[in-house]
């Protein structure tokens, strides 16, 4: 592509989204928000998709067309694997088919995006991106390990158990049993490596659990179960790399009895409260614990913490930390910094400018080792 002289060359951002997960429908609503909102003036977009059968695609009206293959239609045009994927052949690296690229997006929720599987691949081609690095990409995707951390460094969380499927597809009444002996109902249910509230369940009664762990076993191979409380839901956004800041806190006012993926997605009945109706020391402490969890894990770019409050104690518990949040100009994210004023357009700017930053300070590392000079 020729450039006039004197023309500042844009950054060539390619946005990935999509995905083998069950939130591959949330991601292809927060790529559509980043993509409109992106200056044109600086920014060259290439939209990169991924189908949930794991084929890549680049090229015309990427959007539509991972919509049509959702639905069973096929894909043609432009793509970057010829043939359809199986378990038995991995997927062809598709950075050289798309050009060269300045710098990427990967706005890819849950499994096989956000666990770390894609960062690995693009710090292996050398290319900056938006967010978290491996580990704690992989560690913010996994609530039992994640739960784990954050219990080392001494951050408050509710009481949990964590199980393999295989463990309750052949022990389920020992599981159950264990729940029911360590943590009182209701009892809330989830995959540990999912996120949009997928498969998550309340469990008032052991029915409702069993139920609840037989679902949550159907989208992931580790199974947590958590005490219930009767609390608020407090979110907070935190935005840096190694001196991250943190926005005003919101409060989520379900429609349903919890924030479930149809309290998020579908009836669009929930409230958000920005800033949340909380004290000032309260305040400041969610940002104290949002920025020390940021840290805990050493995320970059952004995350999004998730707390609970405890109606009856006042106690405040981190319950999760989103290293890749919904992104869409409605979502929770990007609301919390609108409101602690960054706009939806300089968030991005900023996250764009943040991927640059951590590059160049991994660049400083050294890759080679003079055994001459060892002692």
């Amino acid at each position: 592509m020729s450039q006039a002289k004197g023309e500042v060359r844009k950054i060539r951002v390619g946005v990935l989204f999509g995905g083998r997960s069950g939130e591959h429908e949330v991601s292809l609503t927060s790529a559509k928000g980043i993509i409109e909102a992106m200056d044109k003036e600086k920014y060259e977009i290439v939209p990169i998709g991924i189908t949930k059968a794991g084929q890549w695609l680049a090229g015309g009206d990427v959007h539509r067309r991972l919509i049509d293959a959702a639905a069973g239609q096929p894909v043609i045009g432009d793509h970057l694997k010829q043939a359809e994927p199986s378990p038995e052949r991995s997927l062809t690296l598709p950075i050289a088919e798309t050009g060269p690229l300045d710098v990427v997006f990967p706005v890819l929720h849950g499994p096989l995006g956000e666990d770390g599987s894609v960062q690995g691949f693009l710090e292996l081609a050398g290319l900056p991106y938006v967010g978290a690095g491996v580990m704690a990409s992989a560690v913010g995707m996994d609530k039992a390990i994640c739960k784990q951390v954050f219990q080392a460094q001494g951050l408050p969380i509710v009481p949990y158990l964590s199980f393999l499927r295989r463990r309750w597809h052949a022990q389920a009444d020992d599981v159950i049993t264990e729940c029911e002996a360590n943590l009182n109902y209701p009892m809330f249910v989830k995959p540990a490596n999912l996120g949009s509230s997928v498969g998550i369940h309340k469990a008032k009664r052991r029915v409702e659990l069993r139920a609840g762990l037989q679902d949550a076993a159907r989208y992931d191979r580790k199974l947590i179960v958590e005490q219930g409380l009767e609390a608020r839901e407090i979110e907070i956004s935190v935005l840096g790399n190694d001196e991250p800041i943190a926005s005003l806190p919101g409060e989520i006012i379900p429609s349903r009895e919890f924030y479930s993926y149809a309290a998020k997605y579908i009836d669009d009945a929930s409230k958000l409260l920005i800033p949340a109706p909380l004290t000032a020391e309260k305040t400041e402490l969610v940002q104290h614990l949002a920025i020390a969890a940021f840290k805990a894990l050493d995320c970059s770019g952004l995350a999004r913490c998730d707390f609970l409050l405890d109606r009856a104690t006042d106690e405040l518990y981190l319950n999760e930390l989103n290293t890749m949040p919904g992104f869409t100009p409605i979502s929770m994210y990007p609301k919390l910094w609108a409101a602690s004023g960054l706009s939806y357009r300089e968030l991005i700017d900023r996250l764009v400018e943040l991927a640059f930053e951590r590059y160049e300070e991994s660049q400083r590392s050294e890759t080679s080792f003079d055994i001459d000079t060892a002692e």
